[in-house]
């Protein structure tokens, strides 16, 4: 059978396309993945999504859009994408033994945040350890927080939570910051961060929720604890893109490239969410995107119909 749209990813851009190409009446197959939601299946609490004045729990956002494409007819499998032929029309898309085909697809997979992988970091995920400080720092008033990284990101997220802790703590593996002059003058004139310059995190501490950092000195070995009530990582995030590596344009991070129609170096291929995205990363952006490209995915096929 060949579909009118194949999307591939099941965050918030995925079934944000979803829900638009199956209002417009093109039955879309969604291959959301076996672990279908992205970020947000990690997200205990969301407070800036629009349409949620109370907050919503990650898992059950994902859920509500996913019920949402389900109700315009979208069909929704959750399988694994192996494979992909862009190379010939209709594309081909293969999952487990079966190969679809598509008219058009869109790239939706998403991006991981880099993580220090610690067995203690994966514990409290979700419970003080965190990779976003624009969807987080809200729940941290008063209190003190740590960020790991030493770029322009660490040194933004730094100082965006000093809106909210009373303290934040950078710790940083090298005694000498990656960040840009400008970046690094403006978190070191910022009253309210204090640095670990040189140290590595050991251990997170706590239970059940954060309550501290071990950190490890890279020159002597020695150990010193931290109380923090919250950890913030910002040492970057891998763009889920490994399907289509070789397949569409990418930066050099690995980000698929787009127009701001959301079309890929391949006419009738469209990708949205954080496979593109390096710069906001956030459910609503996704979303938007998501939209965008189904539109677009949506007016190919009436050009070339």
């Amino acid at each position: 059978m060949e579909h009118e749209v194949i999307i591939i990813g099941g965050g918030p851009a995925g079934y944000t396309a979803a829900i638009y190409a199956a209002r417009a009446n093109l039955k879309p197959l969604v291959l959301a993945g076996y672990a279908a939601g992205g970020q947000l299946m990690t997200t205990t609490e969301v407070e800036n999504f629009p349409g949620y004045p109370e907050g919503v729990n990650g898992p059950d956002l994902v859920e509500n859009m996913r019920k949402q494409a389900e109700r315009f007819g979208a069909q929704i499998l959750f399988k694994d994408v192996t494979k992909v032929d862009f190379a010939k029309k209709p594309f081909e898309v293969t999952f487990e033994d079966t190969v679809a085909h598509g008219k058009t697809v869109i790239v939706a997979t998403g991006a991981a945040p880099r993580k220090l992988g610690l067995p203690s970091e994966s514990r409290l995920w979700g419970r003080g350890v965190t990779s976003c400080a624009t969807c987080d720092g809200a729940f941290y008033k008063g209190k003190d927080v740590a960020v790991t990284g030493g770029g322009d990101s660490a040194m933004e997220e730094a100082n965006f939570l000093t809106r909210f802790a009373s303290k934040v703590t950078v710790v940083h593996r090298r005694l000498e910051l990656r960040a840009s002059k400008i970046m690094a003058d403006r978190a070191r004139k910022n009253p309210k961060i204090a640095w670990q310059l040189g140290k590595v995190i050991d251990e997170v501490l706590g239970d059940p929720k954060v309550s501290g950092l071990r950190l490890k000195d890279t020159k002597t070995g020695a150990m010193s604890d931290l109380n923090v009530d919250g950890l913030f990582l910002a040492i970057g995030h891998i763009p889920n893109s490994s399907l289509v590596k070789s397949v569409l344009k990418m930066d050099e991070e690995g980000y698929v490239l787009t127009s701001p129609k959301m079309e890929t170096s391949i006419p009738g291929v469209f990708a949205c969410g954080d496979v593109v995205d390096r710069t906001f990363r956030q459910a609503i952006t996704a979303a938007g995107s998501g939209c965008q490209a189904a539109i677009s995915a949506e007016r190919y096929l009436e050009a070339n119909a």
